[in-house]
C-alpha cells in the first residue's frame, strides 16, 4: 500500500494530464488556479472587518478556512496524494460547518432546537467531527457529499430570496447561484466527460471550477450576512458595497454598517 504522502496515492485523478509541465507538479493548471483563494481571503477579512467586529469574530475563521482550502487544494493537485485529498475535503467540510454555525437563520433551525443558536452550533460541530472521521471510509464520495451540503445552503438562500423585496439581496442571490451553477457544471463535466475534453485537448474545467468557486465565496458570504442581519442585527442597517469601486461592473461585495438611531 503506498504512503498517504506519496504522489498519486489518491484514488481521485482529474482530467488534466499529469506531469506535463513539471516533474514536481502533477496537475499544473489545477494547482495554480488556487491562487485566487490567497487573494480573496485576506481581502474579505479586511473588507468585512467592521461587520465582524459587530456580528461575530468567528467570521475571520471562515476566511482563514477559505485560504486553507486553497493551500490544501494546491498541495493535493501538485501531488495527487491521499493526504492532500483528505486535507482539502476536510477543510471544505469545516468551512461549510462554520457558515452554518454563524449565519443559518434561526427560522431554519430543527424544531427540537427552537431558536437556541449555541445548542444548534454544538449540534453542527458534533456532526462535523463525526463526518470528519467518516470521510476516511469512502473518500471517493466525499466531494459529492460536500456539494450536497452546498446545495442545501443554496436552498436556504433561495427560500430567503422568496421572502425579501430587497433588490440588492435579490441581485446577490442571483449572482451567487449563477456563478455556483457554472462552477458545478465545470466540476461535473470534468469528472463525467473527461474522455471528450481530452479528445479536444481542453484540460482546464477543474481549474475553471477553482476560479469560479473562489468568486462564489465572497458573494455567498455577503448574501448570508444580509439574510442574517434581519434576524441577528435588527438595530443595524447593512449597506452593500463593492471593492474596489461601487461603479465598476465587476468587484468583490462587502457590507458597511450603520446604526438605526435618530440623531
Amino acid at each position: 500500500m503506498p504512503s498517504i504522502f506519496a504522489y498519486q496515492s489518491s484514488e481521485v485523478d482529474w482530467c488534466e494530464s499529469n506531469f506535463q509541465h513539471s516533474e514536481l507538479v502533477a496537475e499544473f493548471y489545477n494547482t495554480f488556479s488556487n491562487v485566487p483563494f490567497f487573494i480573496i481571503g485576506p481581502l474579505m477579512m479586511f473588507l468585512m472587518h467592521p461587520y465582524a467586529q459587530k456580528r461575530s469574530r468567528w467570521i475571520y475563521i471562515t476566511c482563514v478556512l477559505f485560504m486553507v482550502i486553497g493551500l490544501f487544494s494546491m498541495y493535493f493537485h501538485m501531488t495527487l496524494s491521499f493526504l492532500g485529498q483528505m486535507l482539502d475535503e476536510i477543510a471544505i467540510l469545516w468551512l461549510l460547518a462554520s457558515s452554518y454555525c454563524i449565519w443559518m437563520p434561526r427560522c431554519h433551525f430543527p424544531t427540537c432546537l427552537g431558536k437556541n443558536r449555541p445548542r444548534f452550533t454544538c449540534l453542527v460541530l458534533t456532526i462535523t467531527v463525526v463526518s470528519t472521521f467518516l470521510s476516511f471510509l469512502k473518500p471517493v464520495i466525499n466531494a459529492y457529499a460536500l456539494n450536497s451540503i452546498a446545495v442545501h445552503i443554496l436552498y436556504i438562500v433561495s427560500q430567503e430570496y422568496k421572502k425579501t423585496n430587497n433588490k440588492e439581496l435579490r441581485h446577490l442571490v442571483k449572482v451567487s447561484i449563477v456563478v455556483w451553477a457554472f462552477a458545478l457544471t465545470s466540476w461535473v463535466s470534468d469528472r463525467a466527460l473527461c474522455s471528450f475534453w481530452q479528445h479536444i485537448h481542453f484540460y482546464y474545467l477543474h481549474s475553471i471550477w477553482h476560479v469560479l468557486i473562489s468568486i462564489t465565496f465572497p458573494y455567498g458570504m455577503v448574501t448570508m450576512a444580509l439574510v442574517d442581519a434581519k434576524y441577528e442585527m435588527p438595530g443595524h442597517t447593512l449597506k452593500l458595497r463593492y471593492w474596489p469601486r461601487d461603479t465598476w461592473p465587476v468587484g468583490l461585495p462587502y457590507v458597511e454598517l450603520s446604526d438605526d438611531k435618530a440623531c
